[in-house]
């Protein structure tokens, strides 16, 4: 009876593992998903790698050793990324540029008024852009080369 139940168990066994064997592995590429940057920022540091994850063609990647989650890194370590689109210039580079290029002679306050938009028109009537008074793209590529004067000395005076 014993000698049965060895038998038994040993042709289970040996199904088993026959049956296993025949699966088709899926490739690793199809298994992997993508991950996000915030899922990435909670993958703990000590979770170990498996040695299949890292294929002969690829190098293996290890996560810099951290003690403390992603999230609590202070904003002051963070780089600023720029924005995206074109490069959207302030109100004092724009009087900066113009005041450079001789179209505007009030005071580089920041402040955007008439005598700025006037500026900006003439500016954009004497270089053949679209008058709007405006510093879209167009205007802002011509204008930024005047930004920083090469030779031309500062035309301020003194307060009295």
């Amino acid at each position: 009876m014993i000698k049965k139940l060895i038998f038994v168990i040993s042709i289970t066994v040996l199904a088993a593992y026959l049956v296993g064997c025949g699966k088709k592995q899926q490739p690793i590429a199809e298994i992997q998903e993508p991950i996000s940057i915030e899922e990435l920022g909670k993958v703990n540091a000590s979770t170990p790698v498996a040695p299949e994850a890292t294929a002969k063609t690829e190098p293996a990647v290890t996560a810099p050793a951290a003690s403390a989650p992603v999230s609590s890194i202070s904003k002051e370590k963070l780089e600023q990324l720029p924005p995206s689109g074109p490069y959207k210039p302030t109100a004092k580079e724009i009087q900066e540029a113009l005041k450079n290029a001789g179209y505007y002679s009030g005071l580089v306050d920041g402040k955007s008024g008439p005598l700025t938009k006037k500026a900006v028109e003439e500016f954009q009537k004497a270089n053949g852009l679209k008058v709007d008074g405006k510093v879209g793209p167009n205007t802002w590529v011509l204008l930024s080369k005047h930004l920083s004067p090469v030779s031309a000395p500062s035309k301020r005076t003194k307060k009295r």
